[in-house]
């Protein structure tokens, strides 16, 4: 630690004495509540019931594509402009703005992934209180009502949805700042002007009254404000002030989701699954920041910000997404809420007639109203539908989905060496070796060490001789040195983000003080992609990858540790799209190893922050976690939230990144995380070394054991991560994905299921002896993939559990491919043979499916180089047929065994092949437990086959 200290600057070096001593906490007074956010706590204060918005019904017009309609808030006459837009998939659009900003509001560029397809919206009737609109199939309709404005979306009688039912709609328009000079003459100017224009418009325009009264009303209201009222021109947080030379701005609208209990998302939080109702205390906050070792179960904001809810009932899942870059707070309320099972029992029993409702309301700080409205009805429509807006996540290269081993930091390259080493002596594989920010030139990125890292190419030749890979650690604060190449060319073209007077915007972070790259410029990503390029970087490979921490974005001495909100992108504020700039410098990064190749290979890149869209350039990971039991088990809930909003490639911190955790907390999180899709340990610099072999041999082993249980099953990894690039389906997702009306599966985040067909149950109790595991599905029949005993669904199992149990367990019905030969890497496992575990089910026949492809190059798509195979078991025969006829990969993978679990014992076993030719298979079969084994079935993975009992 004190070595990477004494560079700093004094300041800093204070602040990093305070920041990183103590109680290993998070100071929550660093950060807002809503309270101490000024437009928060204005929009908290407005009561339901009391809506000002009227529509003008005589304003609505209806184009092939969308339906526009002005609002008037009766209050101050400002009018505001509605439209409605119904898109293809079951999905309509809302957006709210200013008919006549006084100057433009942000809408968020770059999420979506296209301009949304639209179909008719139909009349269907209309009178002085309303308007009914068509929204196509299904019996739905949207129904608009005037005074208050109000919008229901319905299926045939039922209530979907609800926007503005609890009159909770507020948008502060834009309005100049009375006590100045230039706006008194401004004012006066323009009041005289529009009377001159008022007299003449007044005499052929019957509106031209109705304007200038709304003209007049809105000055009136700035006239009224005092210079601080409600921190609406300017706010002070600790010893930061915030300018707002745009003035309040602010955002709200609420939603109401009738027959709904149940809703999800709004990552990231350190919480439970199932959101919670905000009564009584703080809304969820969404505002990217760098939160030091982060509290559980509170609606603290932490590192990335996704604005998507999910509700489920096992009626319908549908889902809310809020396309908004600024700090946003989330309400949420129900009428359920805090009433106990038995006062739910009593409300049966006596019949209450109350409908379960989740009411929600969503508050920015600035932007227009966006919304889109997910309809479902399924989990898996809404996945579909919401990849259509913002895209699917990234493809991976196979290895990415491998062990990575990191901490904060490997001294030089010796130690990288001779971890590199140690994992071969013990026998553990892994793919990546991670250098954190002291491999840098004094925290210079793109440089290295010249006395730690002298010869970077030979590290990197080292590891790729092994077929490993390296990822670095690339920050988007910049050092402020005329010397750093990097610095300069940022500031020689002006690609720096400016302070309020125009100058650039500098902070603290760990090179001291650093400029931060406008990242929301194209310009300024294209040449940081351009860095990447191989003779820019010194010293890097085709087997180096990178890592963007820091980038909330991270500002030391700024407010809430994160970049004032004044400072400005261009013509923007951080203020209006702040949530994005994590999104961007992965955008770049991920841009920039693609180009280095040639448009060849794909990127890995691993993000701190993030929003909606970031799925489509690589994986995040849950922080700055600590070594506590506790933050074991949030680590479920906090990546199955994020796999329901797109983010599929999540991970924690094996280990936890605090702290140093007991070996048996260590073992049981690389249990964990051997089934969360990223499987990272990393540890913070002042923690003892914790690689796998320095618990003595017995947890070695237990560990050894996990990582290899990872490498096994990479088939089936990839192949989901296949599907989830493909259609947007999670690939770790909670039960009640795949059994929606299984109310007991609705609040469940101890448990997950890995695609369809493999449920896990993590041992995350100290001491535990045993879980208790609910398998779902009346008729269904669940395998122990490490006993192969049968149990059946709709129970709750009891599991007793050691130290070396990670109760895991295989759906009936399907088949999932695995590599028996675990070697030091994956990628020395290319070309081995699979096994294909079967499980047999009385419900239906086995299905499974093998995907196969080079690994790591974009060809699988650009060139449909690729192999898709459908694997089923139907009357005694098990076969591969190709699922992608035009597709065109060969392989020297081949099936090396079939092991069929709840079978009967055949009397013979027959490969039969294209070629005519048959052949009669080895078999063994274990009565007890009803296990059939077919041995060296021999045949090319990438080719049609079946295996005939008889």
């Amino acid at each position: 630690m004190a070595a990477f200290i004494v560079r700093m600057g004094p300041l800093l070096v204070l602040w990093l004495a305070v920041f990183l001593s103590g109680t290993w906490a998070v100071d929550r007074g660093n950060f807002k509540t809503c309270d101490q956010s000024a437009f928060c706590k204005r929009q908290r204060a407005l009561k339901p019931g009391q809506s000002p918005y009227r529509a003008l019904l005589e304003t609505l017009e209806l184009t092939n594509t969308k339906l526009t309609l002005q609002l008037i808030n009766d209050n101050n006459k400002v009018r505001l402009l509605l439209e409605l837009y119904r898109l293809q998939g079951n999905m309509t659009r809302v957006k709210i703005n200013e008919l006549k900003p006084l100057k433009p509001r942000f809408e968020v560029p770059d999420v979506l992934i296209n301009d949304p397809p639209t179909e008719p919206l139909s009349l269907l009737s209309q009178d002085e209180n309303g308007v009914v609109l068509s929204l196509g199939a299904d019996s739905q309709w949207l129904i608009v009502s005037a005074k208050p404005f109000r919008l229901d979306i319905m299926e045939g009688r039922e209530v979907l949805l609800s926007l503005n039912s609890r009159g909770l709609l507020a948008f502060e328009h834009l309005r100049i700042r009375k006590d100045t000079i230039s706006y008194k003459i401004k004012n006066n100017v323009y009041s005289a002007w529009e009377n001159i224009k008022w007299v003449f418009s007044s005499q052929v325009d019957p509106e031209g009254a109705e304007k200038k009264e709304e003209t007049d009303a809105a000055n009136e209201l700035a006239e009224g404000e005092t210079a601080k009222e409600d921190g609406m021109w300017e706010e002070t947080f600790k010893s930061h002030t915030d300018n707002k030379p745009n003035g309040p701005s602010s955002i709200s609208l609420d939603f109401s989701l009738p027959g709904v209990e149940h809703v999800y998302g709004i990552p990231e939080h350190a919480d439970s699954l199932k959101l919670k109702t905000t009564d009584g205390g703080d809304p969820y906050r969404l505002f990217n920041l760098d939160v030091f070792q982060y509290e559980l179960f509170n609606p603290m904001a932490l590192y990335g910000a996704i604005p998507v809810m999910l509700s489920h009932s096992a009626q319908r899942t549908m889902g809310i997404f809020w396309l908004n870059a600024a700090e946003t707070w989330v309400d949420i309320s129900s009428n359920t809420a805090g009433k106990t099972v038995f006062g739910q029992m009593l409300d049966y029993v006596q019949g209450s007639s109350e409908t379960p409702q989740t009411d929600v309301r969503w508050i920015s700080e600035s932007g227009i109203i966006d919304v889109f409205i997910m309809l479902g009805p399924t989990p898996t429509d809404v996945f579909s539908q919401y990849a259509s807006l913002t895209g699917t996540q990234a493809f991976p290269p196979l290895s990415a989905l491998a062990y990575h081993q990191c901490r904060w930091n490997y001294n030089d390259q010796e130690d990288v060496a001779a971890v590199d080493k140690g994992f071969d002596e013990h026998d553990i594989p892994y793919d990546f070796i991670w250098l954190d920010i002291e491999h840098t030139d004094g925290k210079r990125y793109f440089t290295w060490d010249p006395h730690k890292f002298p010869q970077p190419k030979d590290m990197l030749q080292g590891l790729m001789d092994k077929r490993r890979k390296m990822v670095t650690i690339v920050d988007p604060h910049i050092k402020v040195d005329s010397s750093y190449k990097i610095h300069n060319e940022i500031r020689s073209k002006g690609f720096y983000v400016k302070n309020k007077d125009g100058g650039d915007y500098e902070g603290w972070c760990w090179p001291g003080n650093s400029g931060y790259p406008d990242f929301t410029n194209p310009e300024m990503r294209a040449w940081w992609a351009s860095m990447f390029a191989y003779d820019q970087y010194e010293g890097s490979m085709e087997n180096m990858y990178t890592w963007n921490d820091m980038n909330e974005p991270s500002v030391f001495n700024g407010p809430e540790v994160t970049m004032h909100k004044d400072a400005l992108h261009g013509n923007w504020e951080n203020r209006d799209l702040h949530n994005l700039y994590g999104l961007y410098v992965q955008m770049a990064t991920a841009e920039g190893l693609i180009e280095r190749s040639g448009g060849v290979e794909r990127p890995f890149v691993l993000t701190r922050a993030f929003f909606a869209g970031s799925q489509r350039y690589g994986a995040v990971w849950t922080g700055d976690n600590t070594a506590e039991w506790e933050h074991l088990k949030i680590s479920i809930p906090m990546c199955l939230s994020l796999g329901l909003v797109g983010v599929s490639f999540c991970g924690a911190d094996v280990g936890g990144f605090f702290k140093s955790p007991s070996t048996e907390l260590l073992v049981r999180w690389y249990q964990t995380g051997a089934y969360q899709p990223f499987f990272r340990a990393h540890a913070h610099l002042d923690t003892p070394r914790r690689e796998p072999w320095l618990f003595g041999p017995e947890n070695t082993a237990l560990i050894r054991e996990a990582v290899r249980q990872r490498y096994a099953l990479l088939p089936y990894w990839y192949q989901l991560f296949y599907h989830a690039h493909h259609s947007g389906q999670p690939v770790m997702r909670p039960l009640w994905v795949e059994y929606p009306q299984d109310t007991a599966t609705f609040s469940m985040d101890d448990q997950f299921l890995l695609g369809r067909d493999l449920l896990v149950h993590p041992v995350t109790e100290e001491g535990g002896r045993g879980v208790t595991a609910y398998l779902p599905g009346k008729g269904e029949v669940w395998f122990d993939v490490h006993t192969f005993q049968k149990h059946n669904g709709a129970q709750n199992l009891y599991i007793p559990v050691t130290i070396s149990s990670i109760p895991v367990f295989q759906r009936g019905g399907s088949i999932i491919p695995r590599k028996a030969r675990v070697r030091r890497s994956s990628s020395c496992m290319e070309h081995d043979p699979y096994t294909l575990f079967v499980a047999l089910s009385p419900k239906r026949f086995a299905q499974g499916e093998l995907y196969i492809d080079d690994g790591h190059t974009f060809n699988f798509d650009k060139q449909k180089q690729f192999i898709h195979r459908r694997l089923s078991f139907a009357n005694k025969a098990l076969s591969s047929r190709n699922l992608a006829p035009g597709s065109q990969f060969i392989t020297p993978s081949w099936i090396e065994k079939i092991v069929i679990l709840g079978a009967s014992k055949p009397s013979k076993a027959t490969l039969k092949t294209p070629d005519g030719k048959e052949n009669l298979l080895e078999f063994e079969f274990d009565a007890s437990m009803s296990v059939l084994t077919l041995r060296k079935p021999g045949v090319n993975a990438g080719v049609d086959w079946t295996v005939v009992l008889q």
